[in-house]
């Protein structure tokens, strides 16, 4: 296995055996005909789907380009190059992540596609409704997909918001029940919109978000200034239940693992006279004899 230095001094390993199986395996389901090509028919051809020329030619890349990646004779694979093999073989977003951790390079960069992230299988709602705190699932746009019967609870009038990270930033209503509004939430937020954007920069609805943001004259100093937090999982912030008055929310945050950027968020409400989650030890496994 080959090395790659990280910028934190961690090193990233190519997985050689792993990244051929998977590029084989794949690249075996590819028809040459599809692109117009012609299967090779030589003694020594014997592999389905396209031969690893015809993955060069494909990807307007020198001859051999391909089976020195395959082979794991190409050390540090631009990502550019790996998004153009990935496509070719039509991987989906775990078999992309699996790549660029296979070739050495870590996590992608980027989804392989502009609209991955955007929609999650349906049984999502089954597990969201199976949650008894408040929780809800959201698209990479923040735009909301499915929430449970506690979450709609939440809402004065059952008044759900289409996008959370508009309804947390900008949305009158969500101003005044999340409390310590300008010191606890949006400037947690703010980042979380930033980094979303570095990852989807032509994203039309976190765009438009992030305009607004920029006009507001309460989140502009706050958006000028940046800031590093990206992502909510083990926050404790505090906030207005319409039943139990003000308290703390404890945030859990998952993502659906073929769907980059979507986000599982479960909203543990305590009062300010229960203990805070922050105290509770953390989880940690049995050593195993």
């Amino acid at each position: 296995m080959s090395t790659r230095s990280t910028g934190d001094g961690t090193a990233m390993v190519m997985n050689k055996p792993a990244l051929k199986a998977l590029l084989m395996e794949r690249r075996a389901l590819i028809e040459p005909e599809q692109y117009g090509l012609a299967r090779p028919t030589g003694q020594g051809r014997r592999a389905q789907g396209l031969s690893q020329q015809q993955v060069d030619e494909l990807t307007a890349r020198a001859l051999h380009t391909y089976g020195r990646l395959e082979t794991g004779r190409y050390p540090h694979p631009p990502v550019d190059y790996l998004r153009q093999v990935a496509r070719l073989f039509r991987l989906n977003e775990q078999e992309w992540t699996s790549l660029c951790r296979y070739a050495g390079i870590g996590d992608p960069p980027a989804p392989l596609s502009t609209v991955s992230g955007l929609e999650v299988p349906g049984v999502w709602q089954e597990v969201v409704d199976g949650i008894a705190h408040m929780a809800y699932l959201t698209d990479a746009s923040w735009n909301l997909l499915a929430f449970n019967e506690p979450l709609a609870a939440f809402f004065a009038g059952r008044r759900i918001p289409g996008n959370m990270m508009r309804w947390i930033l900008l949305d009158p209503d969500g101003r005044e029940t999340l409390l310590d509004w300008d010191t606890a939430w949006a400037p947690a937020v703010l980042p979380q919109l930033r980094a979303a954007l570095a990852v989807r920069p032509d994203d039309e609805t976190l765009l438009r978000i992030a305009r607004e943001a920029a006009r507001d004259p309460d989140l502009r100093p706050l958006w000028e200034a940046g800031g590093a937090a990206v992502h909510p999982d083990g926050d404790e912030r505090p906030v207005r239940h319409p039943r139990h008055g003000p308290g703390y929310f404890t945030i859990c945050a998952a993502q659906p693992m073929t769907a980059p950027g979507s986000r599982l968020v479960i909203l543990i409400f305590r009062t300010e006279a229960r203990k805070p989650h922050d105290r509770i030890p953390m989880l940690r496994a049995r050593a195993v004899p």
